[in-house]
């Protein structure tokens, strides 16, 4: 062997003794720990928001390890912020919406949503009660404070649709960045916001309290189709398309995991499904919680498989507004902004 040749063996074997030494990974599959099971690490836009519940509740209820994963799970407050460390490779996948996917297309990126939680968004927007006088719809949001998760979240991209199916052009509110829960709730009751865009548990909150009152309902189909012309897949897990091809077997696993917990969160209470999660997110009042988790519950699809025509909206929706979609619709392929192929092979029982 060439001296030169041996040095660079050299260098590499001591890169690999480095790799091992501080985690670093090969981002293209997944990481196994000592006895050969994967490593999964999911970032969810907000751990304890019920549109995103079916990942905990599968954590609690042993799925994943009954499929012999190790899932780790981490939260971000917003899915903005989630999509960000997907793309840097520091996680394998994010329970974020929907929607997301399509943005990330167009800036030439590819991925997928493998198992789509809901046909529907499962967001209110909510106005603080001293207000709601003067704003009735998204027809009032001119000239107002308008509070959402962050810029580029889902929550900025549904303000946005509302406003311009209703005529207020995106530039006539301002946005503010309120977060949600104790944030978000601060913010409706101190006048940093007028009104907002959140979930429950948060709505539930400001309800029962009387601080805020709901304008636009989007848990239901019913209200979806009124606020949205159509379906709007939200709350899903999303992974890069290249992972996903190198790691079927382990999205295959994470699939059986998500769908079991489905079918449970179908057929199980709303007081059940509270009982199983951890008693913190439920803080002093379980009942509330619980109450939240049903205004919530039916947002959740039974088995995990997008809704073609839903997909579409979400597309027209975007097109609407958004200047990264505007003018490239045409060129959305959205065959490739999700996959039913993990789903539709999750064994019936």
């Amino acid at each position: 062997m060439k001296a030169s040749t041996r040095l660079l063996a050299t260098a590499a074997a001591g890169l690999c003794l480095v790799a091992a030494a501080t985690g670093c990974r090969d981002s293209r599959t997944a990481a196994v720990s000592a006895n050969g099971t994967p490593q999964v690490k999911i970032m969810i836009g907000g751990i304890d928001k019920v549109i995103y519940l079916p990942m905990k509740l599968t954590e609690q209820l042993g799925y994943f390890k009954q499929e012999g994963l190790d899932v780790q799970l981490l939260t971000e407050p917003s899915g903005a912020q989630a999509e960000n460390v997907l793309i840097s490779g520091d996680v394998q996948g994010v329970v974020g919406f929907y929607d997301h996917t399509i943005d990330l297309q167009t800036k030439g990126k590819c991925i997928q949503s493998v198992v789509q939680f809901a046909d529907v968004p499962g967001e209110v927007e909510i106005v603080a009660s001293d207000k709601a006088g003067t704003i009735t719809s998204p027809k009032d949001f001119k000239g107002k404070r308008l509070g959402i998760t962050s810029p580029g979240s889902s929550t900025d991209f549904l303000t946005q649709a509302l406003a311009v199916k209703s005529g207020v052009a995106t530039q006539d509110y301002t946005s503010v960045k309120a977060g949600a829960g104790a944030t978000f709730i601060a913010a409706l009751g101190n006048g940093g916001i007028d009104a907002g865009m959140t979930t429950d548990p948060t709505a539930a909150q400001l309800v029962s309290t009387g601080k805020g009152k709901v304008i636009v309902d989007m848990r239901t189909e019913e209200g979806t189709r009124a606020a949205l012309g159509g379906l709007y897949p939200a709350s899903s897990l999303y992974m890069d398309c290249d992972w996903i091809q190198n790691n079927k077997q382990t999205v295959q696993k994470l699939a059986n995991a998500l769908v079991k917990t489905l079918r449970y969160i179908n057929g199980a209470s709303a007081e059940d499904i509270a009982a199983k999660m951890p008693a913190d997110y439920a803080g002093d009042d379980p009942a509330l919680y619980a109450k939240s988790i049903g205004d919530t519950k039916s947002i959740f699809t039974p088995d995990g498989v997008m809704d073609a025509d839903g997909a579409k909206n979400v597309l027209d929706v975007l097109s609407s507004f958004s200047p990264n979609v505007k003018g490239k619709k045409d060129s959305i392929d959205l065959a490739k902004t999700y996959t039913t192929e993990f789903v539709t092979a999750v064994p019936a029982t």
